[in-house]
């Protein structure tokens, strides 16, 4: 095994408990600013909106007080965006064990990267904020391929990166059907970051289990002892 690639979002970073808190945040802030809808109510309506536009999606905020409010008041929509930032700015941090993974890897002379759907800029402002950008030797993001996961092209685009056979890379992700999935199509091995997965498996079985990153260590050692 010569490299090992990782998902991002609930992978390396516990993304959905930051964005939980953060759109919690911003919810409080827009009633504030004048929406007159409850809470949970609002919660369940903005994650809804999220489930049909993509976790990632831009302009979710815009989406959502045209839904509610019938048109955007900047007065609210100001509000709401200032809050989630400030809010996200403090909560998105790495899965425990994640830096101390990362370097033992790295002193196995793992070569490490990241196929994540993220745009380019949200990706790397992520690693950046959380101090993990020196790690990486490989970073494929949405705008490099135009394509999100399962497609073959950002697989293959960080084979291409590393230059390295797909049956030596292990890819690592939360994901069944987008993750695992994809990475098999190429040839990769496969692990399944169980403590970050959010979605069934559906029948898509990964060649590894990961109750916690640091189970990466062994499973790397193992191979090469086997080897």
């Amino acid at each position: 095994m010569k490299a090992v690639l990782f998902d991002l979002d609930n992978t390396l970073i516990d993304f959905m408990r930051m964005k939980k808190i953060s759109c919690e945040a911003a919810i409080s802030a827009m009633i504030d600013g004048g929406l007159d809808m409850g809470k949970q109510e609002a919660y369940d309506l903005l994650f809804e909106l999220y489930g049909i536009h993509g976790i990632e999606y831009q302009e979710i905020f815009q989406k959502f007080l045209e839904k509610t409010m019938g048109k955007i008041d900047y007065r609210v929509l100001s509000k709401g965006i200032a809050a989630y930032r400030k809010m996200q700015i403090g909560y998105l941090e790495p899965y425990p064990h994640v830096r101390a993974t990362l370097l033992m890897l790295k002193e196995k002379g793992i070569m490490l990267g990241i196929v994540s759907d993220a745009p380019r800029m949200r990706a790397w402002l992520r690693l950046a904020e959380m101090g993990l950008t020196d790690f990486f030797d490989v970073v494929v993001t949405l705008d490099d391929t135009g394509q999100t996961k399962p497609s073959e092209l950002p697989f293959k685009a960080a084979v291409t990166a590393l230059g390295v056979e797909p049956k030596d890379i292990l890819f690592v992700g939360d994901n069944p059907e987008r993750d695992i999935k994809g990475a098999q199509k190429v040839g990769m091995r496969t692990g399944l970051a169980k403590y970050g997965q959010l979605f069934p498996d559906n029948g898509v079985k990964a060649d590894f289990e990961l109750k916690d990153i640091t189970d990466l260590v062994a499973i790397v050692g193992d191979f090469h002892k086997n080897k």
